[in-house]
């Protein structure tokens, strides 16, 4: 397809309940979307690395910068003909994996368009649906948590993630497992920790964690490798794993035993498919996570999780958990599988809603 116009949009979403982890707290989701244009046909995509380089080095409003002044120039007018050839004519740019992940995800959802063929399908997922799980950040108190989990067993969610960070770290989940002794959790640091923090992790070993998400720093793999040596909890990666590159290099030093893939950490869907098939041949099951995107981006991460290794439930979440009103055109909401177990449906991802978009737009530019 030839790339004749790209539009970015830079919104704010105000969530109905601020989004504190170890690095820091979100009142409102900072998020990019983009829509390309080749020939008479338009879609939409959306990265979202919200306000400050904290998460990872990436911001929204860096972010939109560097799609508007070298990325989205550097596809205007050319013939895509694949994510591939599209990640290989950003290549020269170094880093930026949200920014590249922008038009990646918008190209991925031009191409179905284009094709008439569902985005799993073209992404090479066999499923229509699959579980989710629960999440819930640091909150004001532990009675606070523990109410909201005990609604999330009572929805039969099959797991639950924990924010764990200094100060909210091994008395709250003491708490929490003695409350729900047989409920499957697992705990995301985001970096908050270090390997001399060796012996919390150990003590960690004893409340049966189906694993210890990003427990060091962002950049790291050869401490990972060695906290996994030396805990009987399996690690999962995920800050660290922001290029295929990344995720071959953790395979072979045997940094992890899980993966979560969020296709803007990575670059995109291109980049997430081909970790998700590394991970397959290595026998190391993957995730999709989630960055408080609008239904949008949410819906994109819901056609990534269709493929086959993605065998844990997915950290996508229904409209209604963060936003009072989602800025796309429908919210997305959870299904109903078998035993009564939370999950979504395949689908194409809603388009913005003109009006919201227009409310919650901080900037945009129009390259053509």
């Amino acid at each position: 397809m030839k790339i004749d116009q790209i539009e970015l949009f830079q919104v704010e979403m105000p969530l109905i309940y601020p989004w504190k982890t170890a690095y820091g707290e979100d009142a409102s989701c900072h998020s990019v979307l983009c829509r390309m244009t080749s020939g008479s046909v338009s879609a939409w995509g959306e990265s979202s690395p919200l306000a400050a380089p904290c998460y990872s080095p990436e911001w929204a409003g860096g972010l939109f910068d560097t799609a508007r002044q070298w990325l989205g120039p550097a596809l205007l007018g050319k013939s895509i003909e694949s994510g591939d050839a599209l990640q290989r004519q950003l290549a020269v740019y170094k880093g930026n994996p949200f920014a590249k992940a922008l038009l990646d995800n918008t190209w991925w959802q031009l191409q179905s368009r284009l094709t008439g063929t569902p985005l799993h399908r073209l992404l090479g997922a066999t499923r229509d649906q699959v579980a989710v799980g629960a999440d819930f950040g640091v909150m004001d108190s532990q009675d606070d948590l523990l109410n909201a989990i005990g609604l999330a067993v009572d929805a039969r969610f099959p797991r639950v993630k924990l924010k764990f960070r200094p100060g909210w770290d091994l008395p709250m989940l003491q708490a929490v497992r003695r409350q729900f002794p047989e409920q499957i959790f697992h705990i995301d640091c985001n970096s908050g920790y270090r390997l001399e923090d060796l012996p919390l992790f150990q003590q960690i070993d004893a409340l049966n964690l189906a694993m210890i998400e990003q427990p060091l720093a962002h950049d790291d793999l050869l401490d990972h490798a060695e906290l996994q040596r030396r805990i009987t909890t399996p690690v999962c990666l995920d800050e660290s794993i922001s290029h295929p590159r990344h995720a071959v290099q953790a395979l072979a030093q045997k940094s992890c035993r899980y993966v979560n893939i969020k296709p803007g950490r990575v670059g995109g869907l291109t980049n997430a498919v081909k970790i998700h098939g590394l991970c397959q041949q290595a026998g190391i099951p993957c995730w999709v996570g989630g960055m408080l995107e609008s239904a949008l981006g949410a819906g994109l991460c819901v056609s990534l999780a269709m493929l086959d290794n993605f065998t844990y439930p997915a950290d996508i979440f229904p409209s209604a958990r963060f936003y009072h009103e989602d800025l796309a055109e429908r919210p997305l909401e959870l299904i109903t599988l078998p035993g009564g177990i939370p999950g979504v449906q395949a689908g194409s991802a809603p388009e913005p809603h003109p009006g919201r978009l227009a409310k919650l737009c901080v900037r945009s530019a129009v390259l053509k």
